[in-house]
């Protein structure tokens, strides 16, 4: 028989679970709370009502006039925290996402909407950030950027109102700026409930934003996970001078601008259509988008994700930004997927939670959980199968310089011509199925099968002598991997991913949002080839971004342009392979002209970032010989995947 003192323990312990069955977990654990936080055994825990949370509105100032009526511009700050934390006197951190699509396009692979109810209070936010956080002490703060949903002011397409209206609102949380409880008078609100520190999240858009943020230098802004964001708005419209879309910003803005602001922006949206003229010349409005140039201005940590297939926001932009946060020596980490323009959310769900969970506790509540001390990379290499490395590029890498001579591509010197004449309706997956057979439209440099793996790690580049038969040219080069693989098929509808029937739950839930979001599994295809790196330039630019030179047709023209940052393995017994052509369908627009091209390929020359150096490769490499290979591929035979939205 148990003593007395034991039964009394154990009926203590009924009588304190009973309490926390009937009062709930903030009730439950409201005397630890007080104490030390919600931090338990090294993490953050769920110990506050999401139920009870303050869901509100505060229009913050942001000293801008951008569509011109007279009163300074004032951006919407919906905000869900935890109710408890004020009561003790206590102030907690934020988790903000500043976006333009929370009323025009939605967020997350479900395309939520902010709702709101009667009252014009918040009532359900996208993404799973709130229920998951807002427990574990946590404010959650979504920024409409100017001109959209119920912000005043105008789009302009990452320049200074888009950076300027999200910074405002970390100004405010540092007392350093002015909020207000309505959009014209109401009264100044104090954020007494904040602590000053910040982490601004966000995918595509928002994530860009917070790049842009970052690259200023604000104070509280402690750190930044950017997802498929970009960090140089030219390299998102244009490649070395190379149109990749046939619009300007000014289309995207039209797109996203509430109807309240429409009226009053037109002339915003000139400016921005006249600023990103059509002959790809680096102009001031893309200067003012650069945020690569202010990257040693970056106080925040960096945690970047990134699809190595991303058609949308092209790999360029998270390697020259990754690259110059190096030179600055800002702490990072990054995820590489394989898919396209995905959120990690729906390609490795549990561990993003778990990751990004112990990322915020440590950049945001202080926790020393180790988090900036495990690997720097995670890479995707097979379809949900991952590695890892402590730094990236991967350790040992070394950029090495590889020569192309007819058909091959070796360590030693180029040697020899090569030519092709553009197709424009030819694209990437077409000459990659056709390595291995002469085609007019393309010229092929590669190796014979490898003997030993050879992994790329980083962004290379590649120098071309080229000689035009018209006044015009644009240039493709593109890396191959010649073999089979199952990889995920970052073409089809989902960029890698499908949609299942079920749901899973992450974070506490109200009738008026739910913590529950559909699962989602890999979307693999099989192929005989995989292009996982691309480059492309408009000849014309061979002088510089700062003018479109007409060529003089049989004039040669050096011109070097880069190849977007990767990390693949070419497998032993596979070839390496570069094809180098002219317009590649579906992801740049065609010259005026139909130029035949002349390269001379010992003025020419490749530059990959090799891990352990050009080993496996052979100083006098074969042509590739063997059987045609197919390749990845949706729609008509030859016809690339062109995204059509940006978010």
């Amino acid at each position: 028989m148990a003593s007395r003192t034991r039964l009394l323990a154990i009926v203590t312990a009924l009588l304190a679970a009973l309490a926390a069955t009937l009062l709930g977990p903030a009730a439950a654990h409201a005397g630890a709370v007080g104490a030390t936080g919600t931090v338990r055994d090294g993490a953050s825990q769920p110990v506050y009502s999401y139920a009870d949370a303050v869901r509100e509105t505060v229009w913050v100032d942001t000293g801008l006039d951008g569509d011109g009526n007279g009163r300074t511009d004032r951006v919407a700050a919906d905000i869900v925290r935890p109710r408890e934390p004020a009561t003790t006197g206590r102030r907690i951190p934020v988790i903000m996402d500043a976006s333009p699509y929370y009323s025009c396009c939605g967020r997350g692979n479900e395309s939520q909407l902010k709702t709101y109810d009667a009252q014009g209070r918040p009532a359900g936010f996208p993404l799973f950030y709130d229920n998951y956080f807002v427990p574990r002490g946590y404010a959650v703060v979504l920024v409409d950027l100017s001109g959209t949903n119920r912000s005043d002011g105008c789009v302009d397409v990452g320049g200074p109102a888009d950076i300027t209206s999200a910074r405002a609102v970390v100004d405010w949380l540092n007392g350093r700026a002015t909020g207000y409880s309505a959009r014209t008078g109401g009264s100044a609100v104090a954020p007494g409930w904040a602590d000053g520190s910040v982490g601004m999240i966000g995918k595509s858009w928002d994530g860009t934003i917070a790049n842009g943020v970052a690259a200023t230098g604000v104070p509280g802004l402690k750190t930044v996970v950017p997802i498929s964001a970009i960090s140089s708005w030219y390299d998102y419209y244009r490649s070395d001078g190379a149109p990749l879309y046939s619009g300007t910003p000014a289309n995207l803005a039209g797109a996203v601008e509430s109807s309240a602001t429409r009226a009053r922006c037109t002339a915003v949206q000139k400016r921005l259509a006249a600023g990103s003229p059509a002959n790809g010349n680096w102009t001031a409005m893309w200067q003012q988008r650069d945020y690569v140039a202010s990257a040693a201005s970056v106080r925040a940590s960096v945690f970047l994700v990134h699809g190595m297939q991303d058609l949308n926001v092209r790999d360029v932009q998270f390697s020259q930004w990754w690259s110059a946060l190096a030179q600055a020596g800002v702490e990072r980490r990054i995820w590489l997927s394989q898919t396209g323009h995905v959120d990690p959310f729906d390609f490795r769900r549990g561990a993003w939670v778990d990751t990004l969970h112990a990322w915020f506790d440590h950049y945001l509540l202080g926790v020393d959980n180790g988090v900036q001390n495990g690997p720097v990379a995670d890479v995707e290499r097979t379809p949900d199968q991952w590695t890892q490395d402590r730094t990236w590029p991967a350790p040992g890498t070394v950029t090495s310089t590889l020569g192309l001579r007819p058909g091959a591509l070796t360590t030693a010197a180029g040697s020899g011509t090569a030519g092709f004449t553009d197709d424009p309706a030819r694209d990437e997956n077409a000459w990659a199925a056709d390595a291995d057979r002469s085609t007019p439209d393309k010229t092929v440099f590669g190796t014979g099968p490898l003997t030993a793996p050879l992994r790329v790690s980083g962004g290379g580049s590649i120098t071309l002598t080229a000689t035009p038969s018209t006044r015009s040219a644009r240039l493709s080069a593109v890396l191959v991997d010649l073999g089979p693989a199952t990889v995920r098929d970052y073409q089809a509808a989902g960029e890698g991913i499908t949609t299942l029937a079920g749901r899973s739950c992450w974070g506490d839930s109200t009738a008026g949002d739910s913590a529950c979001y559909l699962d989602t599994a890999a979307d693999t295809a099989q192929v005989g080839a995989t292009v996982f790196s691309r480059g492309w330039a408009d000849l014309g630019h061979y002088a510089g971004l700062d003018r479109s030179l007409a060529l003089t047709p049989g004039t040669a023209y050096p011109i070097t342009f880069d190849l977007a940052g990767t990390d693949h393995v070419v497998p032993a017994g596979h070839r390496l392979a570069l094809i180098v052509a002219g317009t590649d369908h579906g992801l740049i627009d065609p010259p005026s002209t139909r130029p035949a091209v002349r390269l001379d390929l010992a003025r020419s020359s490749l530059r990959l970032p090799l891990v352990g150096g050009p080993g496996p490769l052979p100083q006098q490499a074969a042509p590739p010989t063997g059987a045609e290979l197919p390749v990845l591929t949706t729609g008509p035979a030859g016809t690339a995947a062109r995204p059509e939205t940006f978010r």
